[in-house]
């Protein structure tokens, strides 16, 4: 007689998450012990894990198996709570977490907030993903490539030899860019990520721009500059709407100095710029356009449907994912670029005559 019985299916990071109605990053960050995860989703995790008894990365036990750790530390130039405020970031972890399920790794938040260095020294990684990280980590990197870790980039400018998965953060930029030139508008600013590790505000001058380390937000403006050379712009602490609120204030608070159209780099940004539009009793888009970045839901934006570049940050995530599980199985890694989308929403209109 044969024996037509299987082995159940052996259970996964994405089976707990689901369990637990949590995303795939918060799950395995649950297992690592990083990242901002509240003690009571934790314990969701944990009793998700124990129903399908999924026993979770453990570093010990693959160390003795595989001569492995379990775990894929992830590099961030923000403070990890920052990070879990930007949807963004959320999204590239939640495709990073998705893929390296595969292999039962779990994932190692580290950011440069002081003691980066120090944990990159000695904590128990196979692999590292680098998040837009700047040139100024090259020292972290050669440590990581003593220890013989495969790396790779998303975005950022680590090192010529990283393996990267990029964006088209320029071409996007330019796109937008030439939206608004053919609306008519000749007077546009950009409200702009931060720039450098002291995440600064303020205005960005020929001399900030050349010495800023950051990858993204230098691509982005010069996207905005291809088609307005003259383009100013304002510098905030990072993809918060307040800060993009506070930055929206300074563009717009003198009408004569007042941009007809504003760029921001984030969706986020963009927000706190229409916020402070609003505040200053200005119609958008009939006083002043918007432009954002990212694509993602701003929750109480409405009545505003962003015009806005859609960025495909859980595939960037998974890409990076991918390329980290090829080179821990010894294959070939390939680097990627990815595209945006141009969404155009009501939030651009040709300026006031």
């Amino acid at each position: 007689m044969n024996d037509t019985s299987t082995s159940p299916a052996r259970p996964t990071l994405a089976a707990v998450a689901r369990l637990a109605g949590v995303s795939n990053s918060t799950a395995s960050l649950a297992f690592s012990g990083s990242g901002p995860v509240s003690e009571s989703t934790r314990e969701r995790v944990l009793d998700a894990a124990k129903q399908l008894n999924y026993a979770g990365p453990d570093p010990r036990a693959r160390s003795l198996r595989r001569g492995r750790s379990g775990i894929v530390g992830v590099v961030m130039e923000e403070r990890v709570r920052d990070a879990f405020h930007d949807p963004i970031k959320i999204a590239l972890l939640d495709g990073i977490a998705q893929e390296i399920g595969a292999i039962d790794a779990g994932l190692l938040i580290l950011t440069d907030a002081g003691e980066t260095a120090q944990r990159i020294d000695d904590a128990p990684m196979d692999a590292v993903v680098l998040i837009g990280c700047s040139p100024r980590l090259d020292e972290s990197v050669a440590i990581l490539r003593q220890r013989g870790i495969p790396l790779v980039a998303i975005e950022g400018d680590p090192a010529d030899d990283v393996l990267t998965i990029g964006q088209d953060n320029r071409e996007a930029t330019r796109v937008a860019a030439q939206h608004l030139y053919d609306l008519g508008h000749r007077d546009v600013a950009a409200v702009t990520l931060s720039l450098d590790r002291d995440r600064t505000r303020g205005p960005l001058t020929s001399e900030r721009l050349a010495s800023g380390t950051s990858n993204t937000t230098i691509s982005r403006f010069a996207g905005l500059r291809d088609v307005f050379p003259d383009a100013r712009g304002e510098v905030t602490r990072g993809s918060f709407v307040e800060e993009g609120r506070i930055a929206g204030h300074v563009l717009l608070g003198d009408p004569a100095t007042r941009p007809t159209a504003i760029v921001a780099q984030s969706d986020l940004l963009a927000a706190g710029v229409i916020r402070a539009a609003e505040e200053l009793g200005l119609d958008v888009p009939a006083d002043l356009s918007v432009v954002g970045f990212d694509g993602v839901r701003v929750d109480g934006l409405w009545p505003y449907d962003l015009t806005t570049l859609v960025q495909p940050a859980v595939d960037k995530g998974r890409a990076a994912g991918v390329a980290i599980v090829d080179m821990l199985d010894g294959r070939s890694a390939r680097p990627a670029t990815f595209t945006s989308v141009f969404h155009l929403g009501n939030t651009t209109a040709p300026p006031r005559r």
